[in-house]
This record gives C-alpha cells, sequence and structure tokens, in this order.
C-alpha cells in the first residue's frame, strides 16, 4: 500500500465501509459521504466565494491599472500586487478547494474499484478494529454479498453505455451532472462579456492590444458552457457511483453557494444602510448647527438695528 492509499484511500474505505455497513445501501452511504465531506470544507468554500467577490470589486482597479502600466507587465505585477495586499485578496485561494476536492475524488474512484471490482483487497484496506464489527466480518468472509446498487434500482458500479446499451438511470445522473455544473459557473461567474471571442481575436489581428479582463470575462463565458458539456461525457464514461458523488457533491455546492452570497449580499446591504444613516445623521448635525449659527445671527442683527435707530432718534 503506497503512501496515497495509505493517509488517503483507506481512511475514505472505511468510512464508507462504515456508513454502507450500517445503511445497507451503497448509494445512500455515498450520498451521505459526500455531503459530511462538503460539511466539513464548508469553511474553505466560504472564503473561496470571498475571494471570488472581492477579485469581482476589483475589476474596475485593475482595469485602471492596466491602463496606466501600458504595457509594462512588471510595474502592472506590482500594483496588482500592492492591490490584492490591501484589500486582502489571495488570488490562488481558490486554487487550494481543487487541491483538496482532486484527491478525494480520485480515492474514492479507487474505493468504488474496490468494492465493485477487486473485491478480494477488501480485507486489505479495512482497520483492524473494522474487522471486529459482525457486519464488516461477514463482509470480508463472503465478499460476493457487496450490494453495490441505489435504492436496489441502479447499480452504481456499472457505466452508462454497456453491451447491453444505454442505462437511463446513469444517463440521467450524468445530465444531471452536467447542469448542475453549468449552474455552479453561473453562481461564481454571472457577468459575461457582451464581446465574442471572435470579435477580441479580430482585434488584436487589427493591432489592437486586447483587455485583459475583457479576454478573461470571454474565456470564462465559453469554459460555462463548455465545461458542463465535458462533464457529461466524463460521467458517461465512470462508474455510477462517481456520477452520483458529483450530483450530490453539485447540488450541496449550488445551496451552499447561494445561502453564502446571498448573506454577503445582505451583509453589504446592512452596511450600505448604516453608512446612509451615519451620513444622514451627519447632514442633520450640520444642518442643527447651521440654524443655531442663524439663531444667534439672528438676534445679533436685530440688536444692531435697534441701536441705529436709537442713535438716529437721538440725533433727531
Amino acid at each position: 500500500m503506497n503512501i496515497f492509499e495509505l493517509f488517503i484511500v483507506q481512511p475514505i474505505f472505511n468510512f464508507l465501509l462504515w456508513l454502507y455497513t450500517t445503511i445497507g445501501d451503497f448509494g445512500v452511504a455515498i450520498i451521505i459521504f459526500t455531503i459530511l465531506i462538503r460539511f466539513a470544507m464548508w469553511p474553505l468554500v466560504v472564503k473561496q466565494l470571498h475571494q471570488v467577490k472581492a477579485m469581482r470589486k476589483l475589476q474596475p482597479e485593475l482595469a485602471e491599472i492596466r491602463k496606466r502600466a501600458k504595457g509594462n507587465k512588471q510595474l502592472e505585477g506590482l500594483q496588482m500586487l500592492e492591490l490584492y495586499k490591501k484589500h486582502g485578496v489571495k488570488p490562488f485561494r481558490s486554487i487550494l478547494m481543487l487541491l483538496i476536492q482532486l484527491p478525494i475524488f480520485i480515492a474514492l474512484f479507487q474505493v468504488i474499484q474496490v468494492f465493485t471490482s477487486h473485491r478480494e483487497k477488501i480485507e486489505l484496506f479495512t482497520y483492524g478494529f473494522m474487522r471486529n464489527v459482525e457486519s464488516v466480518k461477514d463482509l470480508i468472509a463472503n465478499p460476493e454479498t457487496f450490494h453495490e446498487y441505489f435504492l436496489n434500482i441502479i447499480d452504481l458500479s456499472s457505466h452508462t453505455i454497456t453491451d447491453n446499451g444505454v442505462n437511463i438511470f446513469l444517463l440521467l445522473l450524468a445530465v444531471l451532472a452536467a447542469v448542475t455544473q453549468y449552474v455552479i459557473s453561473r453562481q461564481t461567474n454571472p457577468q459575461s462579456s457582451t464581446k465574442r471571442l471572435r470579435d477580441v481575436l479580430a482585434e488584436a489581428g487589427a493591432g489592437k492590444e486586447p483587455d485583459q479582463a475583457e479576454l478573461n470575462a470571454v474565456m470564462m463565458g465559453k469554459m460555462t458552457k463548455i465545461l458542463p458539456i465535458m462533464m457529461l461525457f466524463i460521467m458517461m464514461g465512470l462508474p455510477g457511483a462517481i456520477g452520483l458523488y458529483y450530483v450530490t457533491s453539485n447540488t450541496f455546492a449550488i445551496i451552499q453557494q447561494h445561502f453564502i452570497l446571498k448573506r454577503d449580499q445582505e451583509e453589504m446591504e446592512e452596511i450600505a444602510e448604516a453608512m446612509i444613516k451615519r451620513e444622514g445623521k451627519k447632514a442633520t448635525a450640520k444642518a442643527r448647527a447651521r440654524q443655531a449659527r442663524k439663531a444667534e445671527t439672528v438676534p445679533n442683527i436685530t440688536r444692531i438695528q435697534a441701536k441705529d435707530t436709537q442713535k438716529k432718534e437721538g440725533k433727531s
């Protein structure tokens, strides 16, 4: 057993094994496992989404930096780093989520392979204390009794297209994986460029230097459409258990991101209202001060006018 299997595959295997032997349904065990993983990553997701929102807000300032730099990439890079530091933005933090999720995805694929295709390895990957559990002991003794179905209907060890034809349930999972991927992309990249990629390339061919922010927006818009199609074909080529994991993970992520982004929006609105109230209080205080000064001025003017009147009467 290598280091990856020892520290990542084996813990996931035993956790999933415990869920399966407790619940008795492999599909439900995968769903619960996925939700628990997403909950464990909640703090990282919050930070990632905050970074996404912060980067969006900085786009006008980044465009201004590019304009001032006039093609000087070194100056542009230094000013961008200063801007990121000033606002506490760490652009590469979003990569951390990928670095965490990718090993889990690979490990889960290996775990499913053990459960479905290499059941003779079940005992090898099972922790010693788990082997004393009666249901686990029975599974190790009779690995052919492992039930790889979801709700006794969907064979999670199968692929979408086999020699027997197309599995409708797994095809539906692959479609749901693509749809949820599209929704997630739209949540994190809702703004799309008005220009098309061909327009940007045509301008570049005509000698005009393309705006990097605009080019990034065009590319992100393309990826938003292309990535779901890629996921559809990828999921069709993998066991149904992976598709179920991906759909569950994406569905939970959509709900999670909606909640976090909505909360951030509410917080921003509260801050804006507080600022308006403070400005209103300042304006009210200034108005009162002006009224007070005016009130003090009026009696003084009245007294001066009265003195002038008395002098005129005295002369006459």
